[in-house]
């Protein structure tokens, strides 16, 4: 039986009035990337520093899960601290991580087709988010879009209303790691498929968007290494996500484009959180650098607040 999906936003919804173009303001993009994201919360660290509040927020996989819980009200600081201490204990990761499996190791011998560490995105983050999220976009202290892919059209989502939980699973659903949601009659997969850094789902004037895609490529040696089954798998999305990003920010173009140095990593090295953090702390000046001077060229009247806050 063919369930007919439920109206979503329209392209480039998103803002303060939930459905309304922002007049002014700040609006942050936080793209996908894996544990490449863990640069995410730097960034929004110098924002809190800066003492500037986005007016809306906008995500995509790993950049939708920081986005939540920096518009559920987290500082910057919170995130550092709380995804310290949760990937400093690897057993009670992994632990987590196996009672969001789909399938069993015994359904390989029954079916022969079932991924057996195939995960619930909807348990994924249950098990691993701050306790105390709001259920709901509306409950949101910052509007928030996320985007996730629809398998069947093609089409990029805007997910800005309603319940939080399945949109944000649906934005990091990862094909062959992360079951698709299905979400309003659609069948959802991550979003970096078709929108890795959904800089057209903002309407604020002024716009920092952080790309931790561009910082995976680097010139290099030939190197005959082949990777593990999940690095390659999850390596060949990236490069894909790298093309369709560059193609986004050319199209629409952020006032600050922040690429944090995270060539180093790839994205499942969520245990490498310590080290991701150091090497983008040391980037941290540049950064203010960079917002401080865009913000300093930009007219008042863009950066105030029509919502008033």
């Amino acid at each position: 039986m063919t369930t007919t999906p439920a109206p979503v936003s329209p392209h480039g919804q998103g803002g303060p009035a939930r459905g309304e173009p922002a007049q002014g303001g700040l609006a942050l993009v936080l793209g996908g990337g894996g544990a490449k994201g863990i640069a995410h919360i730097v960034v929004i660290e110098v924002l809190d520093e800066l003492g500037l509040r986005p007016v809306e927020v906008a995500g995509t996989s790993i950049g939708a899960i920081i986005g939540a819980c920096y518009c559920a009200g987290m500082t910057g600081r919170q995130m550092r601290a709380y995804a310290t201490d949760m990937l400093r204990m690897r057993p009670e990761v992994l632990r987590r991580l196996l009672t969001c499996r789909v399938g069993r190791f015994t359904d390989i011998i029954r079916t022969g087709l079932t991924n057996p560490v195939l995960v619930d995105a909807e348990k994924l983050l249950d098990a691993f988010l701050p306790a105390g999220l709001p259920a709901s976009f509306e409950d949101l202290a910052i509007p928030l879009t996320v985007v996730a892919t629809d398998y069947h059209s093609g089409a990029d989502i805007g997910l800005s209303d309603g319940p939080l939980l399945p949109a944000v699973g649906a934005s990091m659903a990862l094909p062959g790691i992360i079951r698709p949601v299905v979400h309003r009659g659609r069948v959802l997969i991550d979003g970096g498929a078709i929108n890795p850094l959904p800089v057209d789902r903002v309407r604020a004037p002024v716009v920092i968007a952080v790309d931790i895609l561009d910082g995976a490529r680097e010139v290099s040696e030939i190197d005959a290494t082949v990777p593990e089954p999940l690095d390659a798998l999850f390596g060949s999305l990236t490069l894909m996500m790298q093309a369709l990003s560059d193609i986004k920010i050319k199209q629409t173009r952020p006032t600050v484009l922040l690429r944090p140095p995270v060539a180093g990593f790839r994205g499942l090295e969520f245990f490498r959180a310590p080290e991701i953090f150091a090497v983008c702390d040391r980037a941290r000046d540049d950064m203010k650098r960079r917002i401080a001077r865009a913000l300093e060229a930009t007219p008042a009247t863009l950066l105030e607040d029509p919502a008033g806050r």
